[in-house]
């Protein structure tokens, strides 16, 4: 059996930078990355990108600190929307740089990772049709939360005949439907729908677009400037001043408790912070003018914006979206798919669409489809499983804890009292499941003095690149020991190991737990789903590993100015030094 030091299950944004930190750090270590797909990317494989297809972000807030996207190699100019195919060769062409391609296999589906008693993991995949098996002293799966699709059941789908998937394989289809297509139905109310309904509507083909009235309605979309200041909506977020105005269990970690606790502990301070998400909201729906049309009126979202994550998007298309749904291209349903039949969809509303093809934006499995052996060691891992009974009791007290120190999240969201689950076969059905529970979103308690297993990406946020690569060092650092998060000499004893260990498991639990009540109409009660909590999490990580998190030159600069990929630059070796200074 092949042996490796190291297994990255992944090569997308998370993999990537966290193959490439852990060989900066360790250069002679065995490292191997194994994905699924035939290119680099992830989600941004080029087996993925159909034409048109652009990322939310903009020209400098979607790239690696320590490789700039400039404008000479890859053409996009500031104020751009970044096309597909850019971030694609972005990642290419940072795999090429740090030599990452040697250690890339592909086509390498990961089907079993199974413990081994004696230490490290066997990994099964599947590559050109032969199962093998490797080694590995650790792992850590940078899959992330967007990998496998999820396509819904509906009667009678078996005898429907026309082209029937998800959006993930657009592409596959893209050039028949734009050449012979009339019409096509897409089902889903997420940003990939948006992207999809625009996508054939600008080609000329007529969209059928359903929005299921038993469902959580139409995200938030902005445009890409917001608040009466028209502030870029990427830099706004990643403000701290800003980011004071979101409720945050970990919030603590930017070094503001008083300004944070003024906030969200006083009642003038809820007001305020009523009021800017107020104005926030009022902004995105005028200028989105839902209300002077019946049609555009379909797509004003169903929950206040306070409550939304990482589904809060971006108008990030080259025409007015609006103008296809007011001119009728765009024609939205709020309805049920009841059933298929012979090229037929039919409705709740009783409508019976026939379409070329349908195609489904129903998001993705939330959980790596990776079987972990040996049998029943989900829970152990901190991966969503079944509830076997009532709520633990450090469930409650979070609970508690979290509802008392934000008073603002009592008054939960009325979500649609008609929804229900879709109908998805096979996958657990998210009301059964409990979220993930991983320290910092990375790391399950039971494991955390085994350092033997890990997890990259399994946050969802508009942050990616920066919280890749904070997740990244930090691990780096966990696998070979020199985060020290338990007591690790001879002389602590058996009870202050046992007392740290249960401070893990407290806090891993409230953590998690305040995702569920911070982004209701998020994914919060899956996994951790943010969006203005993301540079306090960046603080948390850099707090733990002893290295500045505020990074700006002055106090005003701090807590005003936007923080972007460059004041991150150069982490790593910061990280290097420190750890050398504290072995001599």
């Amino acid at each position: 059996m092949e042996e490796a030091d190291l297994v990255v299950i992944g090569a997308g944004w998370h993999g990537l930078i966290t193959a490439k930190t852990y060989l900066e750090c360790h250069p002679s270590t065995k490292l191997v990355v194994l994905d699924a797909g035939s290119s680099i990317g992830g989600v941004w494989a080029k087996e993925h990108l159909y034409p048109g297809l652009k990322a939310n972000n903009m020209l400098g807030t979607f790239e690696y600190s320590d490789f700039p996207m400039d404008e000479a190699t890859f053409g996009v100019k500031p104020g751009q929307h970044i096309p597909g195919h850019v971030v694609h060769d972005y990642l290419h062409k940072y795999a090429e740089k740090f030599g990452l391609y040697q250690r890339i296999r592909f086509e390498s589906k990961v089907e079993t990772l199974e413990r081994q008693e004696s230490g490290g993991w066997v990994v099964s995949f599947v590559q050109g049709g032969s199962r093998k098996l490797l080694l590995a002293d650790k792992v850590i799966v940078a899959t992330g939360l967007t990998s496998e699709p999820v396509l819904p059941n509906f009667p009678g789908q078996d005898t429907f005949e026309t082209p029937f998937f998800h959006c993930r394989d657009l592409l596959k289809h893209s050039n028949s439907l734009l050449t012979t297509a009339a019409s096509v139905a897409i089902f889903g109310g997420t940003k990939s729908a948006w992207d999809a309904a625009h996508a054939f509507a600008a080609a000329g083909i007529s969209v059928d677009w359903i929005i299921r009235e038993s469902g959580h309605g139409p995200i938030w979309m902005a445009p890409p400037y917001v608040t009466p200041f028209k502030i870029w909506l990427e830099k706004l977020v990643h403000t701290r001043f800003l980011t004071w105005f979101s409720p945050c269990i970990w919030g603590d970690s930017d070094g503001f408790l008083g300004i944070r606790s003024f906030f969200h502990r006083t009642r003038l301070g809820r007001g305020i912070v009523d009021s800017f998400w107020k104005i926030l909201a009022s902004d995105v729906t005028g200028a989105n003018q839902y209300d002077k049309h019946p049609e555009t009126k379909k797509l004003k979202p169903w929950v206040e914006a306070f409550w939304v994550a990482s589904s809060l998007s971006i108008l990030n298309y080259p025409t007015d979206f609006f103008d296809y749904v007011r001119n009728g291209k765009i024609q939205i349903h709020i309805a049920d798919i009841t059933e298929l039949s012979k090229n037929a969809v039919h409705l709740s509303s009783e409508k019976v669409l026939r379409p070329d093809a349908l195609i489904c934006s129903t998001g993705w499995k939330h959980r790596p489809s990776i079987n972990f052996l040996p049998e029943g060691i989900d829970e152990k891992l901190g991966l969503p499983h079944a509830l076997k009974g009532p709520e633990d009791k450090l469930i409650q007290q979070a609970d508690d804890i979290i509802l008392h120190l934000f008073p603002r999240l009592k008054l939960q969201p009325v979500m649609n009292q008609h929804y229900k689950p879709l109908d998805i076969g096979t996958e657990m059905s998210p009301p059964l499941e409990e979220p993930y529970r991983l320290y910092r979103f990375m790391i399950p308690p039971a494991f955390i003095d085994e350092r033997s297993i890990a997890y990259n990406g399994f946050v969802q946020s508009i942050t990616t690149s920066l919280i890749a690569q904070a997740q990244a060092l930090w691990l780096t650092a966990y696998l070979d020991g020199s985060l020290q998060l338990t007591p690790a000499h001879e002389d602590v004893s058996v009870e202050e190991k046992a007392s740290r260990q249960k401070q893990i498991e407290w806090e891993t639990i409230l953590q998690t737990q305040f995702c569920k009540w911070r982004h209701p109409a998020g994914f919060g009660k899956r996994y951790p789903d943010f969006v203005f909590d993301a540079l306090p999490y960046i603080d948390m990580l850099l707090k733990d590993l002893r290295l500045r998190n505020h990074r700006k030159e002055t106090l005003l600069n701090e807590c005003f100015q936007a923080y972007g990929p460059e004041d991150y630059k150069g982490l790593v070796d910061e990280w290097r030094i420190k750890a050398r200074a504290s072995c001599i």
